[in-house]
């Protein structure tokens, strides 16, 4: 779908109009009237439920964070019994008892709804044209700090109502003219119901804007293919011994009989594996590259759940009013909307004026070369990860007039990269996390895992970190992505207890532009997935996070996996606010 279309959908109701669906939708009265007791028998059960256990929720950190009805004993009846098939037979960890009850709580945090049938025909799934919200008293008295309440009914392609959960909906509220945006709360009745929770963060006239990123239905085929095919995305790494080369296929599991390479790191145990070469050696490795995508995973049935203009990232309108008018909070009322001293507060931050406002720490905007030059003098930055960390390293660069990169003969995109400021004792270097990677070539002696790097640096007041890690493995079964976290957590804790001063920063996931094709491999689902493992395995640790899937979530630019500048820059201000925090 359009960008406008979904990140303004309350603009578009004339647009939508042409669909035929908004005019019976907005009705005065008639179904309208019927919602808030549709909500108070299907739902309230469920919200009272979120309520009382809404700490555990508090972990994940999130503004756009997913809760079902009953959540809490749905995770803990679960935890004792998660039982799923093992990827890859040789590649069984041996896990501790607290590794293995911390991986089996994270799976079941994780669950997803599912429908009551494994077929579910195609027009019995969501239609976001036909479903619809509204807002609980849209012309009520709200001021800043306040809470809004929207109510979701979800339909299917005959205009019945679902009975069922599952739905991955992402809302944000938005004053346009005001470059102002913030995620919300989503509930899920896992009944078709939906509850989504904003603060009211700013005054003037807000808007609401409910988006269907997949059915309930897609969220299952996404399920079956981290499960089943983890090879949808395939590596390849070449082999070469004077003028003679070879290719072959390299994954974290590799199927069949064939003789491989085992190029387990000694040190962590991550598992990679190549096929050998016919007639060379495993130590004749020159590269890694990504190989490609597999096509012809969905059947003809399933492809209907992946539509673009149909029910990919679509937007949900509202059947009355979109938008409601919150006024000034009194200048004699104190409150902390601006900035919590709760880390878990949610949203974590909103824009205004184009500018993020975090509500966990006071943000310094750095508008000025010279602000980040004096905040960064006489420091080393580490940046680990992918391209969209690679972003920042990009936007120093560029932006830092003595910031200048070292040419280091690396690949295009790919790096290591370091740039340099001689006169001020800055030191910027970028290094992309060890495989699974999706970038064209890395030379296998630049192929390093975060962990063992993390064991390498010394530390202390001087040295800043800065690492993410989702994108790249989205495609593969989440115990993959739980072993590298634990991974590189066992390597920033043992960095912090020699080195206590050292600062650590985590940038999170970000949403993306979604397609068909792109869903399969890279969908906000799965990074959502990952994102909430993330954030509830660096809990409780020493370490920062920029909340780079609000700020992409709640702006009104276009998803892009690579967010654009005026993005990116918020990010950065985030950054180096802990590095150099306000003294206040």
């Amino acid at each position: 779908m359009g960008a406008a279309v979904r990140l303004r959908g309350g603009e578009q109701g004339g647009a939508a109009g042409a669909d035929g669906y908004t005019a019976s939708r907005r009705r005065a009265g008639g179904e309208a009237a019927a919602w808030p007791g549709l909500f108070s028998s299907f739902c309230v059960d469920g919200f009272r439920e979120w309520s009382r256990n809404r700490h555990l929720d508090d972990d994940t950190v999130s503004g756009s964070s997913w809760i079902t009805e009953n959540n809490v004993q749905h995770s803990l009846s679960q935890t004792a019994k998660t039982t799923r098939k093992p990827y890859c037979g040789y590649k069984q960890q041996t896990l501790s008892k607290r590794e293995q009850a911390e991986q089996e709580s994270l799976l079941a945090a994780i669950q997803w709804p599912k429908p009551p049938s494994r077929k579910i025909a195609f027009v019995q799934s969501t239609d976001p044209a036909r479903s619809d919200f509204m807002i609980v008293k849209p012309s009520g008295f709200f001021k800043v700090g306040d809470q809004l309440e929207v109510l979701v009914r979800m339909k299917d392609f005959q205009g019945k109502l679902k009975q069922y959960g599952g739905d991955y909906l992402q809302a944000r509220i938005h004053s346009p003219l005001l470059k102002a945006g913030a995620t919300g709360r989503i509930v899920d009745c896992r009944n078709g119901l939906y509850k989504v929770f904003f603060t009211l963060l700013w005054p003037g006239e807000v808007k609401v804007s409910v988006s269907l990123v997949h059915p309930s239905e897609a969220i299952q085929v996404l399920l079956r293919l981290r499960e089943e095919r983890p090879d949808r995305v395939y590596f390849k790494s070449s082999f070469k011994s004077g003028r003679y080369s070879e290719t072959t296929e390299c994954n974290v599991c590799l199927p069949g009989d064939l003789p491989v390479c085992n190029f387990t790191d000694l040190y962590t145990g991550e598992p990679w594996f190549c096929y050998k070469p016919r007639k060379l050696s495993c130590a004749s490795r020159i590269n890694h590259a990504k190989g490609g995508y597999q096509k012809g995973l969905l059947t003809q049935e399933e492809s209907l759940f992946f539509q673009s203009d149909v029910n990919i990232k679509r937007p949900i309108l509202s059947s009355g009013p979109d938008s409601v008018i919150v006024k000034p909070k009194a200048f004699t009322e104190s409150s902390n909307t601006d900035r919590a001293e709760d880390p878990t507060v949610s949203p974590s931050g909103y824009y205004y004026e184009d500018e993020w406002r975090s509500r966990t720490h006071w943000i310094h905007h750095f508008n000025k070369s010279d602000d980040i030059t004096k905040c960064l003098q006489g420091k080393v930055i580490h940046l680990f990860g992918d391209s969209t960390i690679r972003q920042w390293f990009e936007y120093l660069t560029a932006f830092v007039p003595d910031l200048v990169e070292f040419n280091l003969g690396s690949p295009k995109n790919v790096g290591p990269f370091m740039s340099v400021d001689l006169k001020h004792n800055i030191l910027l270097k970028f290094r992309c996390h060890g495989p699974p990677i999706r970038f064209s070539t890395v030379f296998s002696s630049e192929l390093r895992y975060i962990a063992n790097e993390l064991n390498g640096i010394v530390g202390g007041r001087n040295t800043v970190i800065a690492i993410t890690i989702w994108s790249h493995f989205s495609t593969f079964p989440v115990e993959v992505y739980i072993r590298r976290l634990r991974n590189i957590r066992r390597s920033i804790i043992q960095l912090l207890d020699r080195s206590p001063k050292t600062l650590i920063v985590i940038r999170t996931a970000n949403v993306q532009e979604l397609g068909p094709e792109v869903s399969l491999f890279n969908s906000d689902w799965y990074s959502f997935q990952l994102d909430s493992v993330m954030r509830k395995m660096f809990s409780g640790i020493a370490v920062h996070f920029v909340d780079a899937w609000e700020m992409s979530l709640a702006h009104y630019l276009p998803h892009n996996l690579h967010p654009k500048e005026v993005i990116v820059k918020n990010q950065i201000d985030a950054f180096l606010s802990y590095v150099c925090p306000l003294q206040t």
